[in-house]
Order: structure tokens, then sequence, then C-alpha cells
């Protein structure tokens, strides 16, 4: 790899976003290595940029960002109006102010106020959240004796979790996990964007006034000082970076386990599966955008100065140098949680959850297997992941009673179902739904449709 000043090739880049590439993105890879580091590729139609497949070129890469800053305003084509305002791009590449698209003495400040409040977190603590979540979500279709483990399950769990571990109240949870949704599943993302930035700008003010024990409460009361704007960034590029991974990573684990190649009763066990699939299945696939500071060869691609340069770290994970490591499922070697000073802060963290959402799961429900023959599952488009369409599964149905034993238990002679003033969870303190005018209730606002984190609240007081 030399930076140089040099005139680039421009087009023909490997399409990374059609249903061709989420088929088979191995063969892109291969094609790609064939004939140096790193090549030209095509994130969505008419938008270029280069895809780093060597594992060492991508270490490279990872922790110079002199040479690589990672602050997308640099990006020439946004810059000059090349990229549309609604490019499907711009929700995983358009700048913000986080850890993510800083460098320099604004990423330590940042970063060190997200990993000091990741640090706080405790791994028992996680498992607990967990489990009462996945029963949940458990029993919503396990007297079906049918599923899809991805939107029943993997999608919804770390929403959910998230929701508790940011300290959401139930309408903020609702309208963060609906929000959220949107952006990942591409519906209207520039209206579902704006609704999470409302909705977290809510909860820093709520956190402001009455902090709790949850991430948003220690990123505000951290050292760093961070403004409002600043916290809700951070918010943003966590939830966000948390969810789409960590659903994908239960996915292919799950896959794996299930397919003929694992094997629920006879294949890996959770931790070996997690391995093989960050190895060969990275839940991202391609990310980690940096924007080269001058004209740089990767043995004879040129990325021009200005341009998106993306890391493969599914294709730098199949460098061929790596056999050995690979065949060992080296954990320190893979690069499915990134390198350098923008590595993931939060992989201990990603796989208690991953791992106790399986491990429920499986023993909730011991005889699931694929509803479909493994070759027949599809693989969702777009170049930044690696992630099914749907995980169809069958089972023995089982009694939809697994969240009775997390219900508080009330004292003798107390009531079951708490009174409305109880009830609420808004962080406002509400009214006991009288309209504040002291009526017994016949001016109660007709009630609010209910989303899953309420929903789920609602099930866990009852």
């Amino acid at each position: 790899m030399n930076a140089h000043r040099a005139s680039a090739p421009t087009g023909g880049g490997c399409p990374l976003h059609d249903a061709a590439f989420a088929a088979d993105p191995r063969q892109v890879y291969e094609k790609l290595r064939a004939e140096g580091a790193a090549g030209a590729v095509e994130l969505a139609p008419g938008i270029e940029g280069t895809l780093v497949v060597d594992h060492g070129t991508a270490l490279q890469v990872l922790r110079n960002t002199e040479l690589f800053p990672r602050d997308s305003r640099r990006w020439r084509d946004l810059v000059e109006g090349r990229v549309a305002a609604d490019n499907p791009l711009l929700p995983m590449l358009g700048y913000r102010p986080n850890t993510m698209f800083s460098d320099g003495s604004t990423h330590l400040r940042l970063r060190k106020a997200v990993t000091d409040s990741l640090a706080k977190l405790n791994m028992s603590r996680i498992r607990r959240d967990v489990e009462p979540i996945a029963d949940h979500l458990l029993d919503q279709f396990s007297e079906r004796g049918r599923a899809d483990l991805l939107s029943d399950y993997a999608k919804l769990l770390p929403l959910l979790l998230f929701n508790k571990l940011f300290g959401c109240p139930a309408d903020i949870g609702d309208t963060l996990t609906s929000s959220m949704s949107a952006i990942f599943d591409g519906r209207d993302p520039l209206r579902a964007n704006e609704e999470l930035t409302a909705c977290l700008m809510e909860l820093i003010a709520l956190k402001r006034r009455r902090p709790g024990d949850d991430i948003t409460s220690w990123l505000i009361q951290h050292p760093s000082g961070l403004t409002d704007a600043e916290l809700n960034d951070q918010l943003v590029m966590m939830m966000g970076a948390g969810v789409e991974p960590e659903r994908n990573l239960i996915g292919n684990t799950l896959l794996l386990m299930l397919s003929s190649s694992g094997g629920h009763d006879s294949g890996p066990q959770i931790e070996e599966a997690m391995d093989h699939v960050l190895w060969n299945a990275a839940p991202i696939a391609n990310y980690a955008a940096h924007y080269p500071v001058q004209d740089v060869d990767f043995g004879g691609h040129i990325a021009e100065a200005n341009t998106p340069v993306l890391i493969s770290f599914a294709g730098a994970n199949g460098d061929p140098r790596l056999a050995e490591a690979r065949g060992n499922q080296s954990k320190g070697a893979h690069l499915a949680w990134g390198a350098g000073p923008h590595a993931c802060p939060a992989k201990d963290p990603a796989q208690v959850i991953a791992s106790a959402a399986i491990e429920r799961l499986l023993n909730a429900l011991p005889d699931l297997s694929l509803a479909v023959p493994e070759q027949e599952l599809r693989w969702r488009p777009g170049p930044f992941h690696r992630a099914l369409v749907s995980l169809p599964v069958n089972f023995s149905p089982a009694p939809a009673n697994r969240m009775a034993a997390h219900r508080p238990q009330p004292a003798p002679g107390e009531d079951r179902q708490p009174h409305a003033a109880q009830r609420d969870t808004s962080g406002t303190g509400g009214t006991g739904g009288t309209g504040g005018t002291g009526g017994t209730g016949s001016t109660r606002e007709p009630a609010r449709k209910k989303g899953f984190w309420s929903t789920f609240l609602d099930v866990f007081r009852a």
C-alpha cells in the first residue's frame, strides 16, 4: 500500500448491493483478492468506493487514522452533491459527530465517555436482563410450533434489551424500537431518523432530571461533559451499532447450529458456533469507511483522495494467509470486531447477549429444526451486513407461561393490578388517567396503541 498522487480509474466496480452479492459474497471477495489487496466496488447504484480484502492491508488502514480519517464530511461526491439526500447509504455513512466518524482528540474524548460507560455494565446483569425479554418473546410464538427466529426473536430481543440498558420508559422505548426497526428495514428512514432523534432528546432530558442505573445516565454523568447533541449522537451510534450486528450474530449462529453443517444436537456448542460465525459469516461484513487524505495505491488499485475506502471484515477473514488461525478459530486474529482506535468497544457485552439469547431459546425449544432446506434460505441484499431475510423453524408446541416466573408476586392482600398512577412509565409522573381534572376517569384520553416495549413492561408488571 503506497500513498501517492496519481489519477485513478473509476467505474466498473463489483456491485455490493444486489441479490447476487447477497447470495454469494465470497466470489466477490475472491475476485478482488485475485487483483490485489483492494478493488473497486459499487456500494449503491452509481456510488463507487474501494473495498480492502487483504488482512494485513486492512489492519494498516484501520490503524492509520492520519492517512485514513473516518470523518465522512471529507467524502468528495457527498460534498459536491453527487450523493442524494435520500440515498440509502447515508444512514450508515452520513456524518454524525460520534466516535465512529471522528478522529484525533475529539474521538478520544467521545470514545472515553462511551467505553467508561460500557465498562459499568455487569455481564451477570446483562444475562439477567436477557432472560425475561427472551421469555416474553418465546411466549408470543411457542404455542404455534413454528416461528421466524429473525422477526419473532433475534430482531426484537436486542431492541428491547437496549431499551432496558439505556433506561427507556415505555413511550420513549416504543418510539425507539419502531424507529430503529424502520431505519434498518429501509422504511422511510429520513422520517424514522427524525423520530429517533426526538425520542432520544426526550430521554436525555428525562435522565438529566432523574438519572438512573443505566448507560444514558452514565454518559450524562461522565467527566467529558457531553452536550445534549453529543449525547444524542453517541446514543444513536451505540444503539445502531449494536442492534443490527446483534441480530445477525444471533441469527447466523442459530443457522449454523440448526443447519446440516452444524446440527443442533451433534453440532458445535454456542460459543464455538459464534466463533465460527465471526470468522466465516461476520454479522457486519463490510464497513469502517475511511476517506484517505491523498491518493493511495493498493497494489494496483488506486483509491482517490476523499473517496470511501471500506474494510471487508469478511473478506479479510478469508485471507488464505489466515488459514491456520481460521482453522483453529483463533479469537485474536479475525476482524469481525474491527481493530485499531475504532475497534468495537462492546464486543464482550455483545457476545454475552447473543450467547444468553441463544441458550434461552434452545433450552425452551430443544427440538428446533429448520422449516425449509438450508439452501432455500435467502440473504438480505446490502453492502454492509451478512444477514438472513428470515429463519423459519418448526418445533413441538410448548405452553406460553415462561414470563410468569419473572412477574413480581404481590404481598398477601395486595392488589395484583397496579393502580393507574402506579402504572405510569412515561417518566412524567402521570395523573392517574383523569386528564388532570380530578375526575373519576370519564375524561380519560383514548389509550395509545402500545408498542413492543410498553407491552413487555405491562406483562412484566402484571
